[in-house]
């Protein structure tokens, strides 16, 4: 078991997470996604329902991480509504994907249609097998 020490049990920041940690995990977690592998590509789908294309932004990171993200705006009603249920989620939304090492991030198309935003990425070729070299021995 830890053992905590009373200046650590006071402290209210003691191991919790920041407020910016756990909104962008709530996003992370509210967004679908299918990732598929075919021969030669990767795609990756992701439900965008109710979002507009320029609403979607997807980028990709230094260490080879594609990051989608965006914004679902509400209904600005001009009347004051209350609501009796509310399930469909409103605010910021991102998903994190570390791309394989042999990801072609030079050949990156991406499709929004029917609010699935399909994002395809083309394959590197193999590498060849290295060749054996044989290397002759000089007399001196």
């Amino acid at each position: 078991m830890m053992d905590l020490s009373d200046d650590a049990v006071g402290d209210k920041t003691y191991n919790a997470p920041t407020r910016s940690y756990v909104r962008d995990t709530k996003a992370m977690v509210a967004t679908l996604a299918d990732v598929k592998e075919y021969p030669i590509s990767y795609v990756f789908e992701i439900d965008m329902l109710g979002l507009k294309c320029g609403d979607i932004k997807f980028q990709v990171e230094i260490a080879n991480v594609l990051l989608i993200r965006g914004e679902r705006k509400g209904d600005e009603e001009k009347e004051k509504a209350k609501y009796v249920r509310m399930e469909r989620r409103v605010g910021k939304f991102m998903r994190k994907f570390v791309l394989p090492k042999n990801a072609n991030i030079d050949a990156i198309s991406a499709v929004c249609q029917d609010g699935v935003l399909s994002v395809t990425m083309h394959k590197l070729p193999p590498l060849e097998p290295r060749k054996p070299k044989t290397i002759e021995v000089k007399v001196a």
